[in-house]
């Protein structure tokens, strides 16, 4: 057997590094295929998995590979702490133990018909990525699919030949903005929030998908607001001092929240008070 067992939510199953890949400078992303079973387990997008380096500690990673093709369990990881710098000197071969998936997810099923409106910024890409899977790998289905995307500069734009290739599509908007450039970028330079302004959407018919630093999304939440999207039919994803993954620990509490247990995926009206608090 292999991902969470329901009875030992805590025991982590052995997974061996299929592939390794730098994204940018201080990302890199790991493909996981289990030792001890056929193959991972299924994944709903926007669910998270508890990566364990053996004689280091673990953290909560986002899946951000493709839901359909789940062979693997891709994490796309920024080398921040001791962990995931340890992680980031891992090589093809390597083992890390897992558990796993934990968590809610994108609301794609219940958007069909509607707009759709991605607003990812930095890292935040990486768990919608398997939300933007699933739109357009069922296109037909929604309505408009906008992405919206954000990074500090263009060296810092993940999954660059992605975003390349869906811009190229003729049924979805893909934009993207840098906070600063040199002279030789032809995009956008400013706040994504400026994105969302320009952006085409129907308001009464729309869901949005936010993930990026917490400030990010307060200002991208008020953007939208200002178009008229009302926070019900906002979804932000919180993964806020994640630990032990099943709701034990206390360490991801906000407000009367659990998010490892009621998250990371939540829509925005039910935690909205929370993130208006400062240092909360």
């Amino acid at each position: 057997m292999t991902g969470a067992d329901p009875a030992h939510p805590m025991q982590p199953e052995r997974y061996r590094i299929a592939r390794r890949r730098r994204e940018i400078a201080d990302t890199f992303t790991l493909d996981l295929e289990p030792c001890d079973a056929p193959r991972a387990p299924a994944f709903l997008p926007g669910q998270f998995n508890m990566l364990y380096r053996f004689g280091v500690g673990e953290v909560p990673i986002s899946i951000s590979g493709d839901p359909a093709h789940a062979e693997t369990l891709v994490h796309t990881v920024r080398s921040v702490g001791a962990v995931t710098r340890s992680m980031a000197g891992l090589r093809a071969g390597d083992m890390v133990g897992l558990r796993g998936p934990f968590g809610t997810a994108w609301p794609v099923d219940a958007a069909r018909a509607c707009d759709v409106v991605v607003v990812a910024g930095g890292l935040g890409l990486a768990p919608l990525r398997p939300a933007v899977y699933r739109l357009l790998a069922e296109r037909e289905r929604f309505g408009r699919v906008v992405l919206l995307y954000g990074a500090r500069t263009p060296r810092d734009v993940l999954f660059r030949r992605e975003l390349e290739r869906w811009r190229r599509r003729l049924d979805v908007q893909v934009e993207v903005t840098v906070d600063r450039a040199p002279a030789s970028w032809r995009g956008d330079v400013g706040p994504v929030t400026g994105l969302i302004r320009q952006a085409i959407f129907d308001v009464d018919h729309t869901v949005a998908m936010v993930c990026g630093p917490e400030i990010m999304m307060r200002f991208a939440v008020q953007a939208l607001n200002e178009r008229g999207l009302a926070d019900e039919r906002i979804h932000v994803s919180l993964e806020r001092n994640m630990q032990c993954g099943v709701g034990l620990c206390g360490h991801c509490q906000l407000g009367e929240h659990l998010l490892c247990r009621d998250g990371p995926v939540v829509r925005y009206d039910r935690v909205a008070a929370e993130m208006r608090v400062r240092e909360l």
